[in-house]
C-alpha cells in the first residue's frame, strides 16, 4: 500500500512516499505535499518514480508525523453526518448536509498536543474520516465525477468546545470548533484507489484507554461521494481542501462521558488509515 506522510519538525516537514515498511523522499518531486502537488497528478507521478527506482529511500525512524498535507486553503466540516450520532444530539437526522467552516491553522500532526483555551471547559472528541480534494470540484454532475476529484482519505479529528458551539453560536457551530490546534489531521494521505471499500470503514475512539465511540462509515446519512458532489454546487473545492465529513455517536456531548481535561490521552482511528494520538494540555 501506497501512503504519503509529510515527517519532520514543524515547519520544516519533508514530503515522503511510504511503500511497506520504506520511505522515500519526494523532495525531488514536490516541495511539498499541497494542493499543487495533487493537481499536477503528484501522487501517481510519485508511484511511477518509487517504481523506476528514482526516489532516495529516507530514514522514518523517530521523526515527527505533521499532518499528510500542507496547510489546507478550506477544511470544511459537516454536522450530524451519523444517524445515531445526531441521535444522542436530540436532533432528527438532517434533509440536507449541515455545513460549518475550521480555520486552516486547526489542523496540526497526529501526534501532537492539543491546547485547551482559556475558559474551555466542555472540549469534546470526535474522529471523523478526512476527505482530501485532489482536483478542482467545481459543479459536478455525478457521484462518480465527485470520486475522480477526491485524492486520498485521512483520519481527522474534529475537537470542538460545547459551550462554545451551542451558547456562543450566533447561530452557527463555528465558533466551538476554530481554536488552534483543533483538528489533528493524519498520520497519513492514502490514495483512494488503494481503499477496497470506503463505504463500511471501521473508526473509533477512547480517552485514557476506554473506548467512547466505535462505528462504520456505513451510518453515515450522506456518503462520501454524495458530500463532494453536494458541496462543489456551492462552493468550489480545491486541490489540497480538506473535508470533515462527520462523527459517530460516542462524544461527550451525549452526556455519557465526562468533557476532555488536560493530561487526557485520545486516540483514534480508523480502518486502512492508521491511528492518532493526542494529549491535552492547557493553554497556561
Amino acid at each position: 500500500m501506497s501512503e504519503f506522510r509529510r515527517l519532520g519538525p514543524r515547519g520544516a516537514e519533508i514530503p515522503v512516499l511510504i511503500e511497506g515498511a520504506t520511505g522515500f523522499d519526494l523532495r525531488g518531486l514536490t516541495v511539498d505535499i499541497d494542493g499543487a502537488f495533487l493537481a499536477s497528478d503528484g501522487i501517481e507521478r510519485a508511484r511511477q518514480a518509487q517504481r523506476a527506482g528514482r526516489l532516495p529511500a529516507i530514514e522514518t525512524e523517530g521523526l515527527r508525523i505533521g499532518s499528510p498535507i500542507a496547510r489546507p486553503g478550506a477544511v470544511v466540516c459537516i454536522g450530524q453526518n451519523y444517524a445515531a450520532h445526531a441521535a444522542e444530539s436530540g436532533s432528527e437526522p438532517p434533509e440536507e448536509p449541515i455545513i460549518f467552516f475550521k480555520h486552516p491553522n486547526t489542523v496540526i500532526g497526529a501526534y501532537d498536543n492539543v491546547v485547551i483555551p482559556p475558559g474551555a471547559v466542555t472540549v469534546d472528541w470526535e474522529v471523523e474520516l478526512g476527505i482530501v480534494i485532489g482536483s478542482t470540484a467545481r459543479y459536478l454532475h455525478s457521484q462518480a465525477d465527485a470520486l475522480a476529484c477526491i485524492a486520498g482519505l485521512t483520519i481527522s479529528h474534529d475537537v470542538s468546545e460545547r459551550t462554545w458551539q451551542i451558547q456562543h453560536s450566533g447561530g452557527q457551530w463555528s465558533k466551538g470548533k476554530i481554536a488552534e490546534t483543533f483538528n489533528p489531521l493524519g498520520p497519513a494521505l492514502v490514495p483512494l484507489d488503494e481503499i477496497a471499500d470506503i463505504s463500511s470503514l471501521r473508526l473509533w475512539s477512547s480517552v485514557n484507554g476506554e473506548i467512547r465511540q466505535d462505528s462504520t462509515t456505513a451510518d453515515m446519512i450522506f456518503s462520501t461521494a454524495y458530500l463532494v458532489q453536494h458541496l462543489s454546487q456551492y462552493m468550489v473545492l480545491d486541490p489540497g481542501d480538506l473535508i470533515n465529513s462527520g462523527t459517530p455517536q460516542g462524544v461527550a456531548l451525549s452526556g455519557r462521558f465526562p468533557y476532555l481535561v488536560a493530561g487526557d490521552v485520545v486516540e483514534l482511528g480508523i480502518e486502512s488509515l492508521g491511528t492518532q494520538r493526542q494529549v491535552m494540555v492547557s493553554e497556561r
